[in-house]
């Protein structure tokens, strides 16, 4: 085994400890939690070293790095999620090789995306992102779209030709009611979950927690969790 792979080995075994823990306190089976791994900024090496080791979902934020990793690690049996803010002029590229895009926050993405999932014969599954820290203009920090928006936003991907609804995300807010407060800005994206559910009942992906906060993600009920730091370490600063 060379360094990197002994060294992700390990860090994945914690991680796994961490969400088997997790689960187990919450009364929940292990099989209910997806384990994504936020790649950003780490090479096709790592993305190749972590599917010898099991992982099946990896995630981007940013198009620029995402798609040649995506190209360089088209054979691996993999799921790839996009999950930072999409700009529409990236929408082409993302579609070529996002499984999922977790970041819908407005319409003109989402008659973006449906084109272009069209264009390329395929099927996206879609995660609305939820701002538990909107303001006034009904948008977060790191974008999403209030809690109220949901239900018109979730219907146009619903009747969008080459896309799924497939759930929500939301990102622990730093400013507002919930900063600081985890576990309950997880809690009332469950809430708004089973809201979502009542009109959408196959929308059931609810991604929350990274490695900061999974446990109280896993307890609150999320199915999906993305983690970055704890699996892949330090990220390099970018300059």
């Amino acid at each position: 085994m060379t360094d990197r792979k002994t060294e992700l080995a390990a860090n994945l075994a914690n991680v796994e400890q961490r969400i088997t823990a997790a689960c187990a306190a919450a009364g929940r089976e292990r099989e209910e939690v997806t384990l994504i791994v936020v790649t950003k900024t780490y090479p096709a090496s790592d993305v190749r070293i972590l599917s010898e080791l099991g992982v099946r979902h990896v995630a981007e934020n940013r198009d620029q790095d995402a798609a040649p990793k995506a190209a360089a690690c088209a054979d691996l049996p993999l799921k790839w999620h996009f999950v930072g803010q999409l700009q529409t002029n990236k929408v082409r590229s993302v579609v070529g090789y996002a499984d999922f895009v977790q970041s819908i926050d407005r319409a003109r993405l989402v008659t973006a995306l449906s084109k272009e999932a069209g264009r390329a014969g395929r099927e996206v599954g879609c995660l609305i992102q939820v701002a538990l820290d909107a303001g006034e203009s009904g948008r977060g920090e790191r974008g999403g779209v209030a809690p109220d928006g949901i239900e018109e936003l979730a219907g146009l991907v619903a009747g969008s030709p080459g896309l799924r609804l497939d759930g929500l995300m939301t990102v622990a807010p730093l400013t507002g009611e919930y900063a600081g407060r985890e576990q309950a800005s997880f809690e009332r994206l469950m809430d708004l979950s089973t809201d979502l559910r009542r009109a959408h009942p196959a929308a059931t992906m609810v991604s929350a927690g990274m490695s900061a906060d999974l446990e109280q993600a896993v307890a609150a009920g999320a199915t999906h969790v993305r983690v970055g730091t704890a699996v892949l370490g330090v990220r390099p600063r970018l300059g």
